[in-house]
């Protein structure tokens, strides 16, 4: 049977100039797919729920009336740096980057230390983007497998180290997909393992309710990577990286100039100023988080991970995952079918307001009886 390549001449000749100019992993590489949400109850992507008071949004509504559209952004964005010091107690001596988004900054950290094709190591599951960036780069990645509780298994993650020489390593903890802080212990003896540089992924530390942000004074090889999408700016496209004036000012130089639109910039400093209205979402999702995790556990057709997030794991028999997605979907929610090793049968879901995740209960009982 032809193609259509056989068919189209013009089809055949830019297939011939893509295969002279772009990289062969990048032609063998999937988009990353957001799927249409339209209409959908959405618990896929960790957003918060919750929008702000009304009269918080007419002061917001205010400030962003305020800003110069046709000037470009604070190239520093030292107003919004400042805050964010005060807000997040940021120690004194540690430096702050910003990107657009939490991936911007993996893409600086991994672009920065792409040297002599030494690799990135991660544990495996993780956040796909330390491996998918690697490969945007050309850079070879080394994933170690968490242990079977989807822990960090050290001594793995040892072994691996000292046998592949990685110069960048990452460590989401509180983990996604998985939702569970690693052992303190465990991530310290990473860190004192390698030369090269730890990146500790803080993305969901605001549901975790402690920090390792002490370690970059213990360590000189310790860098924190945190967003404030979770927290209710998603929306904004911020993260924020933590480190010496030593790791940042090399990064910096490989940050695009005016990467943080001065919409962002202004938005966020005010929402932190009413920071704790966000504490106060915060408090609400980890007790939906609760009652999330015991409502489903009182499901034998479920395995239930323990979560240190705003998103629940479960498993359902890996012959009925297909069913079950399709079922909530038919029913108009959307969460998280992950794929992968040791992910079969596997749904995140983000824990939502109470309606939300009464509803989301609801439907999946009526699913599982089917």
């Amino acid at each position: 049977m032809s193609s259509v390549l056989d068919s189209d001449p013009a089809a055949v000749a830019a297939s011939t100039v893509q295969k002279r100019t772009l990289r062969r992993e990048i032609r063998e590489l999937n988009a990353y797919v957001v799927p249409d949400s339209s209409g959908m109850l959405k618990l896929d992507a960790m957003e918060n729920p919750y929008s702000w008071p009304e009269s918080m949004r007419e002061q917001w509504r205010r400030v962003l009336a305020d800003v110069a559209v046709n000037r470009y952004p604070d190239a520093a964005a030292v107003r919004f740096k400042e805050q964010l010091r005060r807000t997040m107690a940021v120690p004194d001596g540690i430096e702050i980057l910003l990107g657009n988004g939490s991936d911007e900054i993996i893409q600086i950290i991994q672009l920065a230390s792409a040297v002599r094709q030494r690799p990135v190591l991660a544990p495996d599951p993780s956040f796909v983007m330390y491996r998918t960036i690697a490969r945007w780069l050309g850079r070879p990645f080394v994933a170690v497998a968490l242990d079977a509780q989807f822990s960090l298994d050290i001594w793995a993650m040892l072994e691996a180290i000292g046998r592949t020489e990685p110069n960048c390593v990452f460590i989401a903890s509180p983990n996604n997909p998985t939702g569970n802080l690693f052992a303190t212990q465990h991530i310290e003896q990473i860190i004192e393992a390698t030369d090269g540089l730890v990146v500790i992924d803080e993305a969901y530390q605001a549901f975790a309710g402690m920090s390792l942000m002490p370690l970059m004074a213990k360590y000189d090889n310790v860098v924190i990577l945190r967003t404030l999408s979770k927290l209710g700016l998603a929306g904004l496209r911020l993260g924020y990286l933590l480190g010496s004036a030593d790791w940042l000012r090399e990064f910096d130089k490989v940050r695009m100039p005016y990467n943080i639109n001065s919409f962002s910039q202004a938005g966020a400093e005010f929402a932190l100023q009413h920071y704790d209205v966000f504490e106060l979402q915060v408090q609400t999702l980890c007790a939906e988080r609760q009652r999330l995790i015991t409502a489903l556990r009182q499901r034998d057709a479920l395995e239930v991970y323990p979560s240190d997030t705003n998103f629940i794991m479960f498993r359902v028999p890996s012959d009925r995952s297909g069913s079950v997605h399709g079922g909530l979907v038919d029913r108009g929610i959307l969460i998280k079918k992950l794929r992968g090793p040791r992910l079969d049968g596997c749904f995140r879901v983000t824990v939502g307001a109470p309606e939300q995740n009464d509803m989301f209960l609801a439907s999946l009982g009526t699913v599982l009886e089917r």
